[in-house]
C-alpha cells in the first residue's frame, strides 16, 4: 500500500502533467502532428487495455493504464484550447456542474432512498438535458452489440420499463429459445431461412443479457472471462500435443479432448 497524498500534491502532479503536455505538444514532432481524430482509436485501444486490467485484477496494470487515459483526456483538453473550442478549466467546470445537476437528492432538495432511484433520477435529468426525443438516444451508435444491449435496457429501466419479476424475464428467454430452435431445427431436407433465424437468435441474446442484469451478472464481463478461459486451455492443448510431437491438425478430437480436460483439471 502506497501512502495517500495530499490534495496539494494531486494539484501539484496534476499541474505537472499538464507542463508536460504543453512541451511535448509544442517540441515533439509527433505530438505536434496528432489531432482529436488520429487520437481517437488510440484513447478506444487504452480503454479496453484498461478493461483487460481490471478482468485480471491486477492494480499495477490498472494504475499503469488509468495514467495513459488521462493523458489521453489532458491531449484532447489541449488540442481544444489550440482550437479556441474548450480547454481544461472549462472542460472540468462542465463536468462539475453537470454532477452537481445530475445529483439533486445531494446538491438539491429531491429525495432518493436507494440506487434505483438514483438512476431513475439520473436518466431523467439527462433526457431532458440533451434534448433528446428518445430515452435511448443518448446510447452510443458505435458501441459494441453486447455493451449496446446492456445500455439500452439499463436506460429503459431508468423511466420504469422493465420486468417486476426475474421469473418473468427467464420465461422471456425459453420462449426466444423455442422461437430460435423453431427456425434451424427444421428437417434436413428444407433450407434454413438465415435471415429469419440470425433475427431469432439476436432476440434469444437480447433476452439472456436482460437476464443476466436481472440477477446482477455484467454479460460482457462475463463473456470475456469466458474467452479467457478457453484461450488458456486451447494454450495449454497446443502446448501438450507440441511436448508428444504432434500437431493439433493430426489429432483426432478424441485425443485433443484428453488434454482439453487435463487443462480443465488444472
Amino acid at each position: 500500500m502506497i501512502n495517500l497524498s495530499t490534495r496539494a500534491e494531486k494539484l501539484a502532479a496534476f499541474d505537472r502533467l499538464l507542463t508536460i503536455m504543453d512541451e511535448l505538444r509544442e517540441q515533439c514532432p509527433w505530438d505536434k502532428n496528432q489531432t482529436t481524430a488520429s487520437l481517437r482509436h488510440l484513447t478506444i485501444e487504452e480503454t479496453f487495455e484498461l478493461s483487460d486490467a481490471i478482468l485480471e485484477g491486477d492494480p499495477d496494470e490498472i494504475k499503469k493504464e488509468l495514467g495513459d487515459i488521462l493523458l489521453h483526456i489532458v491531449f484532447y483538453a489541449r488540442i481544444g484550447s489550440e482550437e479556441g473550442n474548450f480547454d481544461m478549466k472549462t472542460m472540468i467546470d462542465a463536468l462539475c456542474e453537470k454532477l452537481i445537476r445530475r445529483h439533486p437528492h445531494i446538491y438539491g432538495d429531491v429525495k432518493a432512498e436507494d440506487e434505483e432511484a438514483v438512476k431513475q433520477n439520473w436518466e431523467k435529468i439527462k433526457l431532458t438535458e440533451k434534448g433528446n426525443k428518445s430515452v435511448l438516444g443518448g446510447v452510443p451508435k458505435s458501441l459494441p452489440a453486447l455493451i449496446k444491449a446492456m445500455r439500452i435496457q439499463e436506460k429503459a429501466r431508468g423511466v420504469g420499463f422493465d420486468w417486476e419479476e426475474k421469473s418473468q424475464v427467464w420465461e422471456k428467454v425459453e420462449e426466444e429459445m423455442q422461437e430460435f430452435k423453431a427456425e434451424f431445427n427444421v428437417a434436413d431436407e428444407k433450407e434454413i431461412d438465415q435471415e429469419k433465424a440470425s433475427g431469432e437468435f439476436g432476440d434469444l441474446l437480447f433476452s439472456l443479457i436482460n437476464y443476466a442484469r436481472f440477477i446482477d451478472i455484467n454479460p460482457e464481463e462475463a463473456l470475456e472471462r469466458t474467452n479467457k478461459k478457453f484461450i488458456k486451455r486451447f494454450q495449454y492443448l497446443e502446448t501438450a500435443a507440441k511436448e508428444s510431437g504432434k500437431t493439433l491438425s493430426e489429432m483426432t478430437l478424441a485425443e485433443m479432448d484428453v488434454y482439453w480436460n487435463e487443462a480443465k483439471r488444472k
